[in-house]
């Protein structure tokens, strides 16, 4: 799926936590609603069998519960996309990625082949529909979800070229896919951010870490020769660089991908290089933008939820902007679109006690119109207004509410800005008033009670953000009411 990742390691962001963070957007032309759910132990299948690629695959004893964000609606599978585990381990995937035709041709990818001519079908690998579920309640560290994804591939290859973060209290690792069956992983520096655009990333990558000590670098145990073997090294140096041997640079890229990089490093690092004008360091069509950067100040959720809702507000390529030149307004993808599923930040923070370290930020609907909401991930449920998504429009949930205010909104232009902004401001600070109060109460160490109060807290968050939300939603229907093209300023009176 089309989607934007950013990943900040523990010395870049404000308070030492690890913070990983991606959009999920539905594929044009279509709209998922999702959820957020908790699986218990007993929840997980004993076999698994994807809906799309029919794999099946058996999976491990004594499953971790864990958080997940699945599809609404199961017709196409769980796509359980981002979440975080009993042992405060984390996983979002996936990014949809690109690849090129050297690597297809050398490792084809494993799609589904139905029965045909007599021939039995053939199950495909595993895809994003799969991931989650296959590999987060099975892992203890980031670096073990990179070496059981890295198994699944190796065995059962895959359908589509995918980028996934993992991340605990210590460690993010981001790993790509590579052809069918290979794939390489890079930990993010502990001083350094990561911004992820749809397309394979990595720009350098260390082959002899990976195949020694293994400190950085991970990949497919072959991959040394499956490099040699189709010359896919294409760097006039030394150097190893996955992005030109093994991603593209096409001129869509250069509409929909290197944009919406380019517009979050030069928010994070606005003084490092030059980002605008003749002689910019750096374009929204460049190739070569950093895969990691230190930024210029430590990094908040309030930074990835602003950079993950931008439509290139400060730029002449603003949709939304009143004034330039009217021909650029729109010219590339924006990250905050109308097709965002949802935004889940996962923030492990140091410092607390192990059950309470975990929360999970959520939003829903485009980002331009929504809020960022923090709750406690290690808990046996979640409140019903976030996980009651179904296939019908009602205001009764988180999800189909934020999709009602950002198309009424977006109808309704500038007449809503200011109360869209009063909401996340305000909804955004009285959450996080909550998790301060509860964490500061002297039973908040107690184990025993610390569980309860951190449903009682998610309980809270949610009815006050139900009560914002939907005063939120009364102002945007009126607002693109009176906006209405057959309005009429004369009453019957």
């Amino acid at each position: 799926m089309p989607c934007t990742t950013i990943l900040v390691g523990k010395n870049a962001a404000y308070d030492g936590s690890t913070l990983a963070a991606r959009n999920e957007d539905s594929t044009a032309g279509k709209f998922n609603p999702k959820k957020l759910a908790v699986v218990h132990p007993g929840d997980q299948p004993k076999t698994y069998r994807s809906v799309l690629s029919h794999v099946e695959i058996a999976l491990p004893e004594n499953p971790l519960r864990y958080t997940a964000m699945p599809n609404a609606c199961g017709d196409e599978g769980i796509w359980g996309a981002a979440g975080v585990n009993a042992c405060n381990v984390a996983m979002t995937a996936t990014e949809t990625i690109t690849s090129n035709e050297r690597v297809l041709a050398a490792d084809p990818l494993v799609p589904l082949r139905p029965a045909r001519d007599g021939q039995p079908e053939t199950p495909g690998g595993i895809g994003e529909e799969d991931m989650v579920t296959l590999v987060l309640p099975y892992i203890r560290s980031a670096r073990e979800g990179v070496l059981r994804l890295g198994s699944l591939l190796e065995t059962y290859g895959t359908y589509e070229k995918n980028g996934i973060a993992f991340q605990d209290m210590d460690e993010i690792w981001w790993m790509e896919t590579i052809g069918g069956h290979h794939w390489i992983a890079r930990r993010v520096p502990d001083n350094a951010y990561v911004i992820m655009p749809n397309q394979l990333g990595i720009n350098h990558f260390d082959l002899s870490d990976a195949f020694g000590a293994k400190r950085e670098h991970l990949c497919a145990p072959d991959l040394r020769e499956f490099i040699a073997r189709h010359h896919l090294n294409l760097d006039a140096g030394s150097a190893f660089n996955p992005r030109l041997a093994f991603g593209s640079h096409s001129d869509a890229d250069h509409v929909y991908n290197t944009p919406r990089a380019w517009y979050v490093l030069r928010y994070f690092n606005p003084t490092t290089f030059r980002w605008d004008g003749p002689g910019a360091d750096f374009t929204p069509g460049s190739d070569n933008l950093p895969w990691c950067l230190t930024p210029e100040h430590k990094i908040t959720p309030e930074d990835i939820k602003y950079v993950l809702s931008s439509h290139f507000q400060g730029t002449p390529y603003d949709p939304y902007a009143l004034h330039g030149d009217p021909a650029m307004r729109g010219a590339f993808r924006p990250i905050g679109v109308n097709r965002n599923n949802f935004l889940s930040l996962t923030q492990l923070r140091p410092g607390l006690p192990e059950s309470c370290r975990a929360l999970e930020w959520v939003a829903f609907g485009s980002n331009v119109f929504n809020a960022l909401i923090p709750l406690y991930a290690n808990v046996s449920r979640m409140p019903d207004y976030f996980t009651n998504t179904g296939k019908t429009v009602t205001t009764e949930n988180f999800y189909w509410t934020n999709r009602l205010i950002g198309a009424l909104s977006d109808a309704a232009g500038s007449r809503c800005a200011a109360a869209v902004e009063r909401y996340q401001l305000e909804v955004s600070a009285a959450a996080q008033a909550v998790l301060c109060r509860c964490e500061r109460t002297p039973e908040w160490t107690a184990e025993d009670a610390a569980d309860a109060l951190r449903e009682k807290a998610n309980d809270e968050i949610a009815a006050l953000v139900r009560e914002r939300t939907e005063a939120l939603l009364d102002t945007a229907l009126y607002e693109a009411s009176m906006a209405m093209k057959n309005s009429f300023s004369r009453s019957d009176g």
